[in-house]
């Protein structure tokens, strides 16, 4: 097994979001599940990926918090392509990939990494009762909301609360990681991702992940393509354009992550991407 550290969403080496891949030889198998929670925790950062060879051809990757496995994770997809090109010579391409999220496709370009979603899905629109507490939980209030957008749980692989905030709200927000914790749970969410639109860009973001002992984090690839597909139904972007998202600034890492949504027979396919640098290489004694 081969372990490095990746900063994805960034060409800047020590910035972006951090994550942890650890490449399987042919021969090897995947550790236990309680093998890789425990190597996550010792890398110490949100999120670290165990990429395998398919006998069939592309890749299997599984994604490790230090509190256990998810789904779908993608600054950590980004990672995982950045450390194969970079170290195992893959060329740009196509890939097929295998998560716990369902069947994707990842492309690899000299530049960056892209990644499809998985469909997007509206799972909750917060009826007027229960917004208060979710703005409460950051020391905010319903007034903070920008008019014409509206707080839900969108999925593109993994399920988030997508909070709009004015741009004094995103600043300003201070987390009240209990308040936030029993929400997560009691809606059965990662986390919560903060956002307001931005003149720049498409919009400024912040995530927090208290559940999966992330208290915050500098770039979250599924929560910004589920951030595109919020959009999108408001309005706020067209299909074919390519979105910027601004992240991780309050943590002094920023990170900039791209999404594109395209309308296939009907169907809508979110893409993210964006660029990764390899910072560490790490041996397993």
């Amino acid at each position: 097994m081969e372990l490095y550290i990746v900063d994805a969403f960034t060409s800047q080496r020590f910035s972006g979001n951090q994550a942890g891949v650890a490449l399987l030889g042919a021969e090897e198998v995947f550790p236990s599940e309680e093998e890789m929670t425990a190597l996550a925790g010792e890398l110490k950062h949100s999120e670290t990926v165990f990429v395998k060879e398919r006998q069939e051809g592309g890749f299997h990757l599984r994604y490790f918090t230090p509190g256990g496995e998810v789904d779908l994770c993608g600054h950590a997809t980004v990672g995982a392509f950045t450390a194969l090109r970079e170290k195992k010579g893959l060329r740009p391409g196509e890939y097929p990939v295998h998560t716990l999220a369902g069947d994707l496709s990842v492309g690899v370009t000299e530049e960056a990494v892209w990644m499809d979603m998985a469909a997007p899905k509206v799972l909750r629109v917060f009826s007027p009762e229960e917004i208060p507490p979710l703005y409460e939980a950051y020391g905010l209030t319903p007034a903070q909301k920008p008019e014409g957008l509206e707080a839900k749980i969108v999925s593109t692989g993994l399920a988030d609360i997508l909070l709009p905030v004015t741009a004094e709200g995103l600043d300003g927000a201070k987390q009240d990681r209990d308040k936030v914790l029993a929400l997560s749970e009691y809606y059965d969410v990662v986390g919560f991702h903060l956002f307001c639109l931005h003149e720049t860009g498409t919009a400024r973001c912040r995530n927090f992940a208290p559940r999966y002992e992330i208290d915050e984090e500098a770039a979250t690839g599924t929560s910004n393509g589920a951030l595109t597909w919020l959009l999108y139904e408001a309005g706020r972007i067209r299909e074919g354009e390519e979105n910027s998202f601004l992240q991780g600034e309050a943590m002094g890492k920023p990170s900039l992550i791209c999404s594109r949504l395209t309308m296939e027979g009907g169907r809508p396919k979110i893409r993210v991407g964006g660029p990764g640098v390899l910072s560490l290489e790490a041996k397993l004694l």
